[in-house]
């Protein structure tokens, strides 16, 4: 019995962390995007962000070494230097991930945390489209009609009601309607390279024996690389000025960290769970996040739509996951979400 309970409970922390981990990220990189303060730059949070993960999986790794140094030392030449084909596959992935956190950035600059974390379930759409194509998976018809529901919740959720469109018109902090189509956009191309990048990386995962660690160092190593260029390539004028970490404070820290045992915390539930309780931290951190953008943050009045919205998208999310997990012969023969 006591396996089983130890199993269970790994699950539930496992669970427990991604609905804070996701929920967290969106308002901390809200609020931190919004108060007025110092800015910071937010391409060097990224490679700060992504420095940070390998550094916490180089540790791990030295663990699973039996915290030897030379182990460690003989382990990522063995996995890396040994074999720069297979290394060097993790540059298409690191690349997207580099971009996708910034369009991130800029997604949660323009749009409200509410509806920015309801949008960015479209990854789900995105995710099971590049399983179809890359991997050559086959979805449920029910799985599809849950992906239209996702989709189509997604929309009420963005559709304005008229007392907000009334409050856009009489604030004078209003974003304006080409910042709001920045944002909308920035968060679509988000899930566009977060579904490619994810199924890309889930079939790496699946065709050798590297760890999940190794591998996100990996990731980590090209994803700082490309992270350095976007700094180099849009900011280096501003870093020159007055420094790589300006306006930096305990908020945007937290941000990095948060963002940096993210895919920490993905790998987790994967290993200790599955995909199904991914659909509940999903729709958990949906709920949260609304209630504490409206409540603490105070820059998200929900209306009807957004109710109908958030409810079609809570609905899919478990439709989805639930089909999947019934029709699933094996772990390999379901889709990511």
């Amino acid at each position: 019995m006591r396996p089983i309970i130890n199993a269970n409970n790994r699950k539930l922390v496992s669970l427990i962390a991604l609905i804070l981990q996701t929920t967290g990220i969106v308002l901390l990189l809200r609020y931190s995007r919004t108060w007025k303060a110092e800015p910071y730059i937010s391409s060097t949070a990224i490679v700060a962000s992504e420095f940070l993960k390998g550094f916490i999986c180089l540790i791990l790794v030295w663990f699973e070494t039996d915290c030897s140094f030379v182990r460690l030392a003989k382990k990522l030449n063995d996995e890396i230097y040994s074999k720069p084909v297979e290394t060097f596959k993790l540059t298409i992935p690191s690349g997207l991930y580099a971009i996708q956190n910034n369009l991130l950035f800029i997604a949660l600059s323009y749009l409200n945390a509410a509806t920015y974390q309801v949008t960015y379930q479209l990854k789900i759409l995105t995710t099971a489209l590049c399983c179809v194509f890359m991997l050559g998976k086959k979805i449920d018809k029910h799985q599809w009609v849950s992906l239209c529901m996702l989709a189509i919740g997604v929309a009420f959720v963005t559709w304005p009601s008229s007392d907000e469109a009334a409050k856009r018109a009489s604030t004078q902090i209003q974003k304006s309607w080409a910042q709001q189509f920045i944002g909308f956009g920035a968060v679509l191309s988000a899930t566009l390279t977060s579904g490619f990048a994810g199924v890309y990386f889930e079939k790496i995962l699946k065709t050798g024996p590297t760890s999940v660690w190794v591998r996100n160092i990996q990731l980590a190593i090209f994803g700082t690389i490309f992270g350095l260029v976007i700094v180099f390539l849009f900011d280096a004028r501003a870093v020159m000025d007055k420094g790589f970490f300006q306006g930096y404070s305990t908020v945007v820290w937290m941000v990095i960290f948060l963002q940096a045992i993210g895919g920490l915390i993905i790998a987790a539930v994967i290993k200790y769970a599955d995909n199904i309780v991914k659909g509940f931290a999903t729709s958990l951190s949906i709920i949260l996040s609304s209630v504490v953008s409206y409540f603490v943050l105070n820059d998200f009045t929900p209306s009807l739509f957004f109710f109908m919205g958030t409810m079609l998208v809570i609905t899919a999310t478990f439709l989805y996951g639930w089909e999947k997990k019934v029709k699933a012969t094996s772990p390999n023969e379901q889709v990511r979400i």
